[in-house]
């Protein structure tokens, strides 16, 4: 009986020593992983605001947001009525025109190709916009349309949508 005792007795504090030492080792790695992620007031600034009343129609321009170039594209109507009206079977990755804009002449759209993480040509008016009026990466052929939505080659996925919203007619805020 004295043994059984000294059994239990022996697990409780083996069990104890255990879950302290698990407790302590994570106190102890806990600022170490907490000093990777991005300081606050990092965070804080992750948004940027965009002057966009000087931007002519038809016209694109590029700005940086968190490192990322992020398109801006004040689209034509004839390039507006074009992302309309495509049908969505014909799309590798299907979204409706109207869930990428939060107005119909205005496109915000993150600038990296799905496929690799180039940048595609067609922000100048001299690039070439590939097959759909959009976006080209020629480094492996990927064409967008002009709602950034891949239309063929090898990227997987619509350029990105960043999160951004119209704090005036004039300005848009990213991020």
């Amino acid at each position: 009986m004295a043994e059984v005792k000294n059994n239990k007795r022996r697990s409780f504090l083996q069990l104890s020593t255990i879950s302290l030492g698990a407790v302590g080792t994570a106190a102890f790695i806990w600022p170490f992983l907490k000093s990777m992620n991005p300081a606050e007031d990092t965070l804080a600034l992750g948004s940027t605001e965009v002057n966009i009343a000087d931007i002519e129609e038809g016209q694109g321009i590029t700005v940086k947001w968190r490192g990322k170039p992020v398109f801006i594209r004040k689209r034509t109507q004839q390039e507006i009525s074009e992302a309309k009206t495509v049908n969505l079977e014909d799309l590798k990755d299907p979204a409706i025109d109207d869930d990428r804009v939060k107005k119909d002449e205005w496109l915000v759209l993150v600038g990296i190709c799905t496929h690799l993480g180039c940048v595609p040509l067609g922000q100048k008016i001299t690039d070439m916009k590939g097959e759909y009026n959009g976006w080209y990466c020629p480094c492996h052929g990927s064409h967008y349309d002009s709602s950034g939505r891949i239309r063929k080659g090898p990227a997987p996925t619509n350029l990105a949508v960043p999160p951004y919203s119209f704090i005036n007619d004039t300005t848009i805020k990213i991020g």
